[in-house]
Formats: structure tokens, C-alpha cells, sequence
């Protein structure tokens, strides 16, 4: 057993069975079993901080490594019903390294390379007694042993795109690194499958990427790896159940990450509020928060408008084709968009090509990104929200519709609105402090159609639920006759008590809003 090469399952037995909180992600080595000599053994897993990627890692070293014996482990999760489960079962020479580690060792990009295959080599020699004591060269040592006696090995390497963080400038750096990872892992017979996770997906420079023969697995498509990207709805509503904590106030904070049509909860975050029973920002407190600071107070076509209309509740189309993989390489808002996707500050929807803030956690990163610099109106507006949500309790129609009003000229340059659900946006903005005692959605299916912003009260706040319709030159009567008329209030399935209908319209012309008011009990 080595540090390197061939390791023990100490890491993994660690988290998986002296950790309180563990949840059972092992069918993903049925899928790297799959991919086992073929076409597909190149896998490239790129996720957020601490969304499981090390854990993943050590799980699949203490499951291939000849280093250990780890049946015993493995026994009481759901990959030992596989039926390859024991054929690959601790067969196979594994190489392990954490690019972090050797790169916080050394200086430079060759001497991190050098001291790397210096400390595999040194164990390789143990194992194999026929390396050549004085090869430098962990590809050629490969090569010749493989030559020899047809050994193969599984290459696990964490951190792999760390060069691209720490020396994001060095082009030069970067190419010598990719070339001996494309020559180490690139048409290799010795290579029986190749597992690497960052948080970049693979840099491309030139005409081509130098590490073409990977399938990439990102936060824009995990595609296979979906369900093992973070915690699943069912697995996060059984540990709510166990720890006995409220379901809808993990899913406000933490849900949010759309992958692949999979509802996936921050792993980190869920296990820290289970652990003390506290809602707070626990995953964005990492070197990225500082990534968000700087990203978004650029303006590359218009990125400040759009990260406002985000912060609004709207979904934003991106393209995400022109990111370059790196942290450097900006030439529009949606490089930045997309680099904020791979962070984990926004979400993005494959099918439809969009992006949001996924939850409240990383909402209120935003909030206190932008509260200096460049967005001093929506700040504005969001300090007044309590106000306004006040005002619209008592059913203040006049001061409503000034507060309305002001957020809407102070924002117009922002969105250029011209319909009802434009016209959403920037309530959802003026009404942003209503999220910490509401359940706010945004066209909500109820009766015969749906309502443009209905607000639930959250467990203890005893205020009335709000249906509120939106209309452009018109009048706010029409507004409360919708919803009247289309029975918006059955989309309050679970909900008794007071529900206020508010209903606005803006008018082109005048450039004011109107408000009216109407209660019912259901």
C-alpha cells in the first residue's frame, strides 16, 4: 500500500463510516465500471467546492486500489447488489495524486511536474522491482512496465485545474502541463480508465484541446453523473425526516442546481444545517466568494443588467459555447455567466439555455457583492423592500404605487419592460425582503391559468398570503377581476386564512403604477 500508488480505503472508510451524515453515492462506480478499456474511460468532473468531488475520488480508490481489501466497506451500500460489483472489486493498479498538494510543494509548473513523477516513480520501484531505478519519467516507466507485463493501471487525479486558478496569466505554464497530461493519459495502453475532477472543464488552447479524448462531465451537463452531483430531492427530504429539521427552509436556502432536469441540493451546506441547526451561507465561504466579487462588477455587454435581473427572479439565456475554460479569457457577459455557472453561483438549464440564482445562500452572496460599486439603485430598492412589503399589509395603495414607481425609474436603463412579466422582475426586486418570510413564485398554475407573483407565508408568519397581477396599460381593476375570475386562489392548495389580492398596472404614457386591494378568507 503507498501514498501513490495502490492506496488503502483509510480515507474513505473515514467519511463513509466515522461520518454522522452519509449518503449513499457508491452506484456511481457501476457507471465508472462501465466505462472500464473503452472508448469512455477518459472522464473529466468538473463541480463547485464542495460538492463531493474528494469523496467521489477516495470512494473509487478504496474500491479499484490493489492496496487494500474492501469488501468488508463496500458490503453495506448499494454498489455490492451490482452484478460486476466483485469483478472489479480492488483489482487494479491505481495512481492517486491531488495536483493541489504538489503544486502548494514546489514552484513552477516543471518542478511540480518533476517532483510528481519523482514520488510515484519511488513507489513504483517498490512494487515493481523491473522500473528502472534511474528513469525519470513516470510516461516511460509506464510505457516499458506495460511492455513488459502487460499491467494497467486507473489514474485518479484531484484538483487537476488548479494551474488554471493559480497561474491563470502563464499560457506557457499551462500548455506544459497539458501536454504531459495528454502524453501520460492520451492513446496509453496501460491506461484502463482515467478519472479527473476540478472545477474547469478542460482549457482549450489552439485549434484544438489538448486533452481531447475526455468526456467532460460540468455543471452545464453531468449527463450519467447527475443524480451523484450533489444530494438529490428524496435523499435531502429523508434526512430532514431524521434530523427533524424543516424541509421547505433547507429547500429555500440550498436547492436551486437544475442538472440535467435533477434537483440537487449543495451536499456541504445540507450536512452543515443537519449537523447544528442553523440556516446560514456555509458552502459560499470559500476563495470563489472572492471570484463573485470581481466577475461582477464587470460589464462586458451588459453583465451588470442582467446580473440585476437575475437578482429580480428572471432566467437569463447564455451562451456558453465561447468560454474559454479559464479565469482570464473574457470577452462578453456570457464567459463571465458561464465561469459563475462551473463556481456555482448560477444554475443552468441545458434544455433551454438559461441561468438563475439557484437559491437563497448564494442570493445573499450576490447581495453583498454588488452592495458596493455599480449597483447603488437596486441596493436602493432592496433596502426599501421591508418598507414596501409594509405598506402593501396595510393595503397603502397610494404609497405602494410610488415605491413601485421609484424602483421602476431608477431601474429603467435596466429593464426595458414592456409587458406583465418584465414588469414581474422588478417587483420581485422591490419586494426582495419579502424571501425571508415568504414563498415567493413567479407564475404559479392555479384555477385557470397562472398567477404572475404569488407570495406564501413561511412556517410563523401568521401575515396574509398575496396573489398579485400584473398589467400593462390598463387598469389594477382589471387585475383583481383575473384574479377573481380565473380562481388563482387554488393554487394555495395547502394554505388557510387571509389572502390579499393586490393588483398593478403600469401605465406607458404617465409612467406611474396603480395599486388596488381586495381580501378574501379560504
Amino acid at each position: 500500500m503507498g501514498i501513490y500508488l495502490n492506496p488503502g480505503n483509510d480515507l474513505f472508510a473515514g467519511t463513509a463510516l466515522h461520518s454522522e451524515i452519509y449518503v449513499d453515492k457508491t452506484m456511481m462506480i457501476e457507471f465508472t465500471n462501465s466505462c472500464l478499456f473503452g472508448e469512455s474511460k477518459h472522464i473529466c468532473v468538473s463541480r463547485p467546492r464542495r460538492f463531493g468531488k474528494s469523496i467521489a475520488e477516495n470512494m473509487l480508490v478504496a474500491y479499484y486500489s490493489k492496496g487494500c481489501d474492501s469488501d468488508e466497506l463496500f458490503s453495506r451500500f448499494k454498489i455490492s447488489k451490482a452484478p460486476d460489483y466483485k469483478k472489479h472489486l480492488n483489482q487494479y493498479n491505481v495512481i492517486h495524486v491531488d495536483i493541489q498538494k504538489f503544486l502548494s510543494r514546489t514552484k513552477g509548473i516543471q518542478e511540480l511536474l518533476d517532483f510528481m513523477q519523482k514520488r510515484i516513480l519511488k513507489e513504483m520501484r517498490r512494487t515493481f522491482p523491473s522500473v528502472d531505478p534511474d528513469e525519470t519519467s513516470l510516461i516511460t516507466a509506464l510505457e516499458d512496465l506495460h511492455g513488459e507485463t502487460e499491467e494497467r493501471f486507473i489514474f485518479i487525479i484531484d484538483e487537476w485545474d488548479c494551474i488554471f486558478r493559480i497561474y491563470k496569466n502563464d499560457g506557457a505554464a499551462q500548455k506544459v502541463y497539458l501536454d504531459f497530461l495528454r502524453d501520460l493519459l492520451k492513446g496509453q495502453p496501460y491506461v484502463a480508465l482515467a478519472y479527473m475532477t476540478g472545477i474547469l472543464p478542460i482549457k482549450k488552447y489552439g485549434e484544438h484541446s489538448a486533452l481531447n479524448m475526455f468526456d467532460e462531465y460540468s455543471m452545464m451537463n453531468q449527463k450519467q453523473l447527475a443524480e451523484f452531483t450533489g444530494f438529490t430531492e428524496k435523499e435531502v427530504t429523508e434526512l430532514c425526516d431524521k434530523y427533524k429539521i424543516p424541509f421547505d427552509e433547507i429547500k429555500r436556502w440550498y436547492d436551486g442546481y437544475n442538472v440535467n432536469g435533477v434537483s440537487t441540493y449543495n451536499p456541504r451546506s445540507v450536512v452543515a444545517v443537519l449537523m447544528c441547526g442553523i440556516f446560514d451561507n456555509y458552502w459560499s465561504k470559500t476563495e470563489s466568494y472572492e471570484a463573485l466579487k470581481v466577475y461582477i462588477q464587470r460589464n462586458e455587454n451588459g453583465l451588470r443588467d442582467k446580473v440585476i435581473q437575475m437578482i429580480g427572479g428572471e432566467h437569463i439565456s447564455v451562451n456558453t459555447d465561447t468560454f474559454q475554460n479559464d479565469m482570464v479569457t473574457f470577452e462578453c457577459a456570457d464567459d463571465v455567466l458561464t465561469l459563475l455557472i462551473h463556481l456555482g453561483y448560477l444554475t443552468y438549464d441545458f434544455d433551454t439555455n438559461t441561468v438563475w440564482i439557484p437559491n437563497a445562500e448564494v442570493r445573499r452572496e450576490f447581495i453583498n457583492s454588488i452592495s458596493r460599486g455599480g449597483y447603488e439603485k437596486v441596493m436602493a430598492a432592496i433596502h426599501q423592500s421591508d418598507k414596501l412589503l409594509k405598506y402593501t399589509l396595510k393595503q397603502d395603495a397610494e404609497r405602494v404605487a410610488e415605491m413601485i414607481t421609484e424602483v421602476h425609474n431608477d431601474n429603467v436603463s435596466v429593464i426595458q419592460y414592456n409587458d406583465e412579466n418584465s414588469l414581474a422582475c422588478v417587483l420581485t426586486l422591490a419586494y426582495y425582503s419579502a424571501q425571508d418570510t415568504y414563498a415567493v413564485y413567479r407564475e404559479l398554475h392555479g384555477g385557470e391559468g397562472c398567477a404572475d407573483l404569488v407570495f406564501v407565508p413561511r412556517r410563523g408568519n401568521t401575515d396574509p398570503a398575496m396573489i398579485v397581477e400584473l398589467k400593462w396599460d390598463q387598469n389594477a381593476g382589471v387585475a383583481l377581476e383575473q384574479i377573481r375570475d380565473r380562481k388563482y386562489v387554488k393554487g394555495l392548495k395547502d394554505y388557510e386564512g387571509t389572502v390579499l389580492f393586490v393588483g398593478i398596472n403600469y401605465d406607458k404614457k404617465s409612467k406611474v403604477h396603480e395599486c388596488r386591494f381586495e381580501t378574501v378568507e379560504i
